[in-house]
């Protein structure tokens, strides 16, 4: 009998604002808001069954992981994703797994979160296991944050799970989606109004999360004011958008740096950033952001349209690679056969 292939797919995201206050140490005590969209960028998962116990895990990066299901994984930094979802969801069959995205690790695009969920959605759909969009967030915020450690919040696994353009507000009761009143022509002006720009670089493990966590501990008041104020502007940079007010967006994604930069002062150390936004602004940017933690991966620019091409080149002067792209509306789906799975509402 022919063993079935399950292919899966989880969309990246920009987080537009508000990135840090999605943290339980955070959104626990003031709480907290990130205006998000997913992007028709994805992390893609195939799954096919195998005969034995034995489970192997190829990557599009060149990694390949072999063992036997009945010794537990070494997590060791190659493909521990993939290892932690299987082992916490009671895979008792061994799996041949293939693994890609559309983004490289650390772009500040939420790929790992987006690998995982749909390591996450693959699995489900290979042992008919519905899932809700929360369970899919909490099983792949698990695998992320209590199992392998990775400091993080919430904000990429909900990105991940739902798809869309939607405010996410954090607090200690729970976390609220609330989809962003932008469709059609609204929304492609929006994407009219960016530009996605990869600095030719990918941030390695610099601990600019770990540093975050630590200056909000030790009460430093430039981090919790700049938290603060990326909090109030989650709301506010709703507001502009479905408001249509895309005039606004290039000072709020300004603001939102200098306050990512409040929070954390060296997000942009060892980059090529902060040249590559004084040229944008040069060539008629109106604003400019980090994407993620920081560290290098992709930056969002905000100009007028008829400045894209001006914009764009004085990017790419200074070695920063456009990325084309659109927003998604749909989070993690996957195919067995002729069978579509994809959570519950």
């Amino acid at each position: 009998m022919t063993e079935p292939t399950v292919r899966s797919t989880a969309p990246l995201r920009i987080s537009f604002v508000g990135g840090g206050t999605d943290f339980p140490h955070y959104y626990e005590r003031h709480g907290g808001a990130v205006l998000s969209a997913t992007i028709d960028r994805h992390a893609h998962v195939t799954l096919v069954p195998r005969h034995d116990r034995e489970v192997r895990i190829r990557s599009d990066l060149g990694h390949l992981v072999e063992y036997h299901l009945d010794e537990r994984p070494a997590y060791d930094g190659v493909m521990d994703l993939a290892k932690a979802a299987i082992e916490r969801m009671g895979i008792d069959r061994g799996l041949d797994v293939d693994v890609r995205s559309d983004a490289p690790p650390g772009s500040g695009l939420g790929g790992s979160s987006a690998l995982v969920t749909a390591i996450v959605g693959a699995l489900a759909a290979l042992e008919d296991r519905p899932l809700s969009r929360t369970e899919v967030v909490r099983l792949s915020y698990a695998i992320e944050r209590e199992d392998l450690g990775i400091a993080g919040g919430w904000q990429d696994q909900y990105a991940a799970a739902f798809g869309g353009f939607n405010l996410l507000e954090f607090s200690g009761e729970g976390v609220a989606v609330t989809p962003v009143r932008c469709g059609g022509e609204r929304l492609q002006r929006l994407r009219d109004h960016l530009l996605l720009c990869y600095t030719g670089g990918v941030r390695t493990d610099l601990g600019l999360i770990d540093t975050q966590i630590r200056l909000y501990h030790e009460g430093r008041e430039e981090t919790m004011v700049g938290m603060k104020h990326l909090h109030e502007m989650a709301y506010e940079m709703r507001t502009a958008i479905e408001g249509g007010d895309l005039d606004a967006l290039g000072p709020m994604l300004r603001a939102a740096y200098e306050n990512k930069k409040r929070m954390n002062p060296h997000i942009a150390d060892g980059t090529p950033i902060e040249r590559l936004f004084v040229a944008a602004r040069g060539a008629g940017a109106d604003g400019a952001k980090i994407c993620g933690a920081g560290g290098g991966g992709y930056v969002l620019v905000a100009c007028r349209p008829e400045r894209r091409g001006a914009v764009g080149a004085a990017l790419e002067r200074l070695g920063g690679q456009l990325a084309d792209f659109g927003f998604h509306p749909e989070g993690v789906r996957a195919r067995r056969d002729d069978r579509v799975w994809r959570p519950r509402p």
